[in-house]
């Protein structure tokens, strides 16, 4: 039954995508993040239903409706292309090609869909409608996951779904981190009161499936992420307050063993996974000294540790956003990889401006700071696990890019006063004038 009904979704999805090409760009996000066919018993499970969404959106570009009607535009969606093209020069040049380049088609598929979200959305729905796929997604595994923390009383470890990029429960666990504040922006745009409270509770139950992961960079994330979303809070003593009162209850909530893990932060000299992690940063910080184009997606090579790591029997993941890239894509990989997140961040900061000045455009203002307490986790977080190929910052960054977009042509082709009906369901009718532009 379970794999029916994610076939049938995925083919409705394809089929409305032959017309409107967006459509099928939202089933392949949430196939991306949630991977539902991965919690399937049958043939779903093996399906190729991601490579038909593709193939769908494609030919929707040549036949549908929907054009591409924007060029691309955008310091992050430049810098994105750099890093695509980058990223491939790492590839065709590094150490094992051959070996590569499953991992190689892997990250340029993410990268494809990721443009094809730069290229494709335009209005204010479609970009609505994409954050709610997008943080929708990962909310229903944050969710389950905080029923298993519940009843479990936080003994049970939380993992992500299998053979994905945040299958083990320290990625897992930042990515719902990631999803809190856009889930905290969808709920500033409801009116309903009910819609409001619900949202708390799924906000609560991804920090504990956060939390229940037993993820000690997750935690430092969260906590990175609750101190950010303080200083944008407007009354801040109100809102420390509650921040502090659900941060103390979560923590109290949890078994001594999960208290005992945290602890040993500080304790890295004696924790053989943590000193693996600085052998795999000495490896890569010297390795790129004599491969400025990197040495390909793995820089993990014990021949590798044995000449440039301190400690050359630990030959250890990097488990750092940065590490990961400087070894895999050289100081220039490295380079680009975060100009690509300041300038996403100062796109977002844009974004707050705009919706500072105009009352109809107040929801760039939410969407702008949430964005930025979404990477303050990604950027704090990533300091300690491999996410660099995880698609969701990318699409955070091509809905900033998008959202800009749509706010600088707003004034001179305004998109036609329409609010959808699942729009209306959620509340989300705040700013009649242009709820749905």
């Amino acid at each position: 039954m379970r794999d029916l009904v994610i076939v049938a979704i995925v083919a409705w999805g394809c089929l409305h995508a032959i017309r409107r090409p967006w459509i099928g760009l939202l089933v392949w996000i949430w196939l991306s993040m949630m991977n539902p066919h991965r919690y399937a018993y049958g043939f779903a499970f093996t399906a190729p239903l991601a490579q038909v969404t593709a193939i769908a959106v494609f030919i929707g570009l040549l036949v549908g409706k929907d054009r591409i009607s924007q060029p691309l535009r955008g310091a992050p969606a430049v810098w994105f292309l750099l890093l695509t093209v980058w990223e491939t020069l790492s590839w065709a040049l590094g150490l094992d090609p051959s070996g590569d380049t499953a991992q190689w088609l892997k990250v340029i598929k993410v990268n494809v869909m990721v443009f094809m979200a730069l290229l494709l959305l335009h209005t204010r729905y479609q970009i609505m409608a994409a954050t709610a796929v997008l943080a929708g997604s990962l909310a229903l595994l944050g969710i389950k996951g905080g029923i298993h923390t519940l009843m479990t009383g936080g003994g049970g470890r939380v993992w992500g779904p299998p053979g994905t990029f945040i299958g083990d429960n320290n990625e897992f666990a930042l990515a719902l981190v990631m999803t809190i504040p856009i889930l905290r922006f969808l709920q500033m745009q409801m009116t309903g009161a009910w819609q409001r409270h619900a949202m708390t509770a799924v906000m609560v139950l991804c920090a504990l499936s956060a939390l229940g992961s037993q993820s000690r960079g997750a935690l430092l994330a969260i906590g990175a992420m609750t101190l950010w979303l303080w200083w944008r809070g407007q009354r801040k003593l109100q809102l420390g307050l509650v921040l502090l009162v659900l941060g103390v209850g979560l923590v109290i909530f949890m078994p001594e063993s999960w208290t005992d893990r945290m602890s040993t932060i500080n304790q890295y000299q004696e924790d053989r996974s943590a000193m693996g992690r600085i052998s795999a940063w000495w490896n890569a910080w010297n390795l790129a000294k004599d491969y400025p184009f990197g040495v390909g997606f793995n820089a993990a090579r014990p021949e590798l540790f044995a000449r440039y790591s301190p400690y050359p029997d630990m030959v250890h993941a990097a488990h750092s956003i940065y590490f990961q890239v400087l070894g895999n894509h050289g100081y220039v990989g490295l380079l680009i990889f975060l100009a690509l997140w300041v300038s996403t961040w100062r796109t977002a900061g844009r974004l707050i401006k705009l919706g500072s000045k105009d009352p109809d455009l107040a929801w760039l203002k939410d969407f702008g700071g949430m964005l930025q307490v979404s990477y303050i986790a990604f950027l704090v977080g990533g300091a300690f696990l491999s996410l660099v190929y995880f698609d969701f910052p990318y699409y955070l960054m091509a809905l900033a890019v998008v959202a800009h977009q749509w706010a600088s042509r707003r004034s001179q082709w305004p998109d036609p006063v329409k609010v959808p009906a699942w729009q209306s369901a959620l509340g989300w009718v705040k700013n009649p004038k242009g709820a749905a532009a």
